[in-house]
C-alpha cells in the first residue's frame, strides 16, 4: 500500500489502477499471457517516469513498461509486477517537413503519427494491421517490421535519436536529429529492439518520407517463388526501388481465407501455389501525372512487366488495380493474416527470416521435415518475401506439447541452416527465451547479459524477458 500512495502522489490517483482497472492490462493480445499485475500506472511525461522509476529502484519492484499491447511474444506479462503505460505519453511533439522528421512521444498511436505525416504531405512508413493501437514506443521496443521493410527498413531505420529513462530513474537524451553522428557507441540502438528491458523509451525522432502521390498494385499468380524473385528484381530494376511491398500467400493461405472470409474474394481464386501482393509507391511527376489516355505512368509499368512475365510464361495471372478501392480490398486480404491463421487452436506460429533466394528451399524443407513428425497437421503461411520473413504456422493434430516443441525446432533447424533467424520482426519476449537459449551465439549472449547488468543492475527492468538465464 506505501508504494500505491507514493505512485499516487507521482501521476495522481487517476492514473495509478489496481484491482478489477489494472486486470484488463495484464492479458497480451493473445490471449496466451495472463497475469494479475501490482498495479498500472500512467505517467504524463519524462519526469513522472522518472520519478516512477527512481521509485522502482530504490524498492526493488519489477517494472515492465507497456505500449498498445500488441505484441504477440508475451513481453508484456507482468504477474506480480508495476506496469507502466505510456498511453498518456501520447504527443506529437513537433514535425519538421523541410528536415523530414517527427518528434513524438513513446504512446503515439501508429495511426495517429501516419495521419499528421499525411497532412504536411509525407508518410512515415511503417505500416502493419495493428496500426490503429500499436504505439510507437512498443514498435521500437521490438523493431517491428511490417509490410514496407522492403523500401524504407524495420523501425530501427527508421529512427534517428530517443529519450529514455534507465532503470534508476535517471534521463538519457539521444535525441539527436542528425543522420550521422560517430561520437562513441549508438547507445540509441541498444534500446530499439531490448523490448523494455534495459531502460523505458519515452521520445523518438523519427524520419518521415515523401508521400507517394500514385500507387500501383496488383495479385499476381507466379509459376514458383524463384520466379516471383524474378519480377520483383525486374520491377526494382524498372522503377528505381519503387516496389514498397511485396507479399507473399501460398494455397494454404487462400484456401483458409475461402473458408473464414468467403467475402474477401482474391481476384484471382484460390487456386495458385503462388499468389504475389505487389504494390509500387511513385512520387515523380513523371510517374504519376495522368499520359493523354488518363492511364497513370507507374500503373502502366506495372502493367507492361506484368504482360512480359506472363508472356514469358514466368507469371500465369495478374490483375491490376484500378481504383483506390480495388487496391484496398487487395490489402484487405493480406492484412486479415492474423484472423484467419489464429483462429484455429492449437497453433505453432513462427516468425523467421531466410535470405531471398533461400525462401522456396525453406518452405520445401518445412514441409518434407514436417511430414514424419506430423503426418496428419495442416500448415499454413504468408510471407513478406520482399525481406525474406515468413510466418509459417503449423496446425498440429496432437495436444502434446513435446510434439510441438520437435515442430519448432525443425523449424528452426531449418531455418539456421539456410543461413536465417528464428526471430525476425515479433521479439522475443517469453514465447521465444527456449529458441534463444538453443540457437544464439554463446558469446553473443555473454554479451547482453553483461549489458543487462551493467544498466539494470537490480534485474527490474522487464525481467524475465529476451534474454534466458545463465
Amino acid at each position: 500500500m506505501e508504494l500505491i500512495e507514493q505512485l499516487t502522489g507521482i501521476c495522481g490517483a487517476a492514473h495509478v489502477l489496481t484491482g478489477k482497472d489494472a486486470t484488463r492490462y495484464g492479458t497480451d493480445w493473445m490471449g496466451k499471457y495472463v497475469a494479475q499485475p501490482i498495479a498500472v500506472v500512467r505517467p504524463g511525461d519524462t519526469s513522472e517516469v522518472s520519478a516512477v522509476m527512481r521509485l522502482a529502484h530504490e524498492t526493488g519492484t519489477p517494472v515492465v513498461p507497456i505500449s498498445g499491447n500488441t505484441g504477440l511474444v508475451g513481453g508484456t506479462y507482468a504477474d506480480g509486477a508495476l506496469m507502466l503505460s505510456v498511453e498518456r505519453l501520447n504527443r506529437i511533439r513537433d514535425i519538421r517537413p523541410e528536415a523530414r522528421i517527427a518528434l513524438v512521444e513513446s504512446g503515439v498511436i501508429l495511426s495517429k503519427l501516419h495521419d499528421a505525416a499525411d497532412a504536411k504531405g509525407l508518410a512515415f512508413p511503417l505500416f502493419f494491421g495493428a496500426r490503429g493501437s500499436a504505439m510507437i514506443g512498443g514498435n521500437l521496443s521490438t523493431n517491428a517490421g511490417g509490410s514496407n521493410v522492403l523500401r524504407y527498413g524495420n523501425t530501427r531505420a527508421l529512427c534517428l535519436g530517443l529519450e529514455v529513462v534507465l532503470p534508476d530513474g535517471e534521463v538519457m537524451d539521444l535525441m539527436s536529429e542528425l543522420h550521422k553522428d560517430n561520437s562513441g557507441y549508438d547507445l540509441k540502438d541498444l534500446f530499439i529492439g531490448a523490448e523494455g528491458t534495459l531502460g523505458v523509451i519515452t521520445a523518438a525522432v523519427m524520419k518521415l518520407v515523401p508521400k507517394p502521390r500514385a500507387y500501383a498494385t496488383a495479385m499476381v499468380a507466379a509459376r514458383s517463388l524463384p520466379d516471383a524473385l524474378v519480377l520483383l528484381n525486374r520491377l526494382q530494376a524498372a522503377t528505381g526501388g519503387m516496389v514498397e511491398g511485396f507479399e507473399f500467400m501460398p494455397r494454404t493461405y487462400m484456401e483458409r481465407l475461402r473458408q473464414i472470409l468467403p467475402e474477401l474474394t482474391p481476384p484471382l481464386g484460390y487456386d495458385h501455389d503462388v499468389t504475389i501482393l505487389v504494390e509500387l509507391g511513385a512520387t515523380a511527376p513523371r510517374d504519376v501525372d495522368p499520359l493523354d489516355d488518363g492511364s497513370i505512368p507507374v500503373t502502366r509499368l506495372l502493367e507492361e512487366t506484368l504482360t512480359n512475365l506472363i508472356e514469358q510464361g514466368l507469371a500465369t495471372d495478374a490483375a491490376v488495380a484500378q481504383s483506390g478501392s480495388q487496391r484496398l480490398a487487395m490489402w484487405k486480404i493480406r492484412e486479415s493474416a492474423a484472423e484467419i491463421t489464429l483462429g484455429r487452436l492449437p497453433i505453432i506460429d513462427t516468425d523467421v527470416c531466410v535470405p531471398l533466394d533461400k525462401v522456396a528451399s525453406f518452405m520445401d524443407m518445412v514441409l518434407e521435415r514436417l511430414e514424419p513428425l506430423d503426418p496428419q497437421a495442416d500448415t499454413i503461411t504468408v510471407s513478406h518475401l520482399g525481406d525474406g520473413n515468413l510466418h509459417f504456422s503449423v496446425w498440429p493434430s496432437s495436444q502434446d506439447p513435446d510434439a510441438h516443441d520437435d515442430i519448432r525446432e525443425m523449424v528452426e533447424d531449418v531455418t539456421l541452416e539456410l543461413g536465417g533467424s528464428f526471430s525476425a520482426e515479433h521479439g522475443i519476449g517469453l514465447s521465444k527465451l527456449p529458441s534463444m537459449e538453443r540457437r544464439k551465439n554463446k558469446v553473443a549472449l555473454k554479451v547482453m547479459r553483461q549489458i543487462k547488468q551493467a544498466l539494470d543492475p537490480k534485474g527490474i527492468m522487464n525481467p524475465g524477458k529476451v534474454i534466458p538465464n545463465a
